[in-house]
């Protein structure tokens, strides 16, 4: 049997998932095997511009993206990148929101975000 691997990066805020993807302060990311946690890391992003953070984010090897709110245009450029976005997420730890993530309890919802700016 093949171990699977993959990493799911998540915006936050004082620890918790920020609900607005473009004005997170940091980014968690897990690295997941086998549902356990493999890794866990927390980055400072680089300067907000439009594309930078799924850049970003694609070079640091993710995978999937949890967020709450994310903008139209952000979550075309995941796409560009074959990242798959989990938004409309409620605000929680990010220990809570990874452990419903390995748990299977996580699902697309409402998008919190209510404008098409690139972010």
């Amino acid at each position: 049997m093949q171990n699977t691997i993959t990493k799911v990066a998540m915006p936050i805020s004082q620890g918790s998932l920020c609900l607005h993807f473009g004005h997170c302060d940091q980014f968690a990311i897990f690295e997941i095997e086998n549902n356990q946690i493999k890794s866990e890391s927390v980055f400072t992003p680089p300067a907000h511009t439009p594309g930078a953070y799924p850049q970003w984010l694609a070079k640091h090897g993710v995978k999937e993206v949890l967020v709450g709110g994310i903008g139209g245009k952000a979550m075309e450029i995941f796409q560009q990148y074959n990242i798959k976005v989990t938004k409309g997420i409620e605000a929680v730890s990010m220990s809570e929101l990874i452990q419903d993530y390995i748990s299977g309890n996580i699902s697309s919802g409402a998008n919190s975000c209510n404008h098409d700016s690139p972010d």
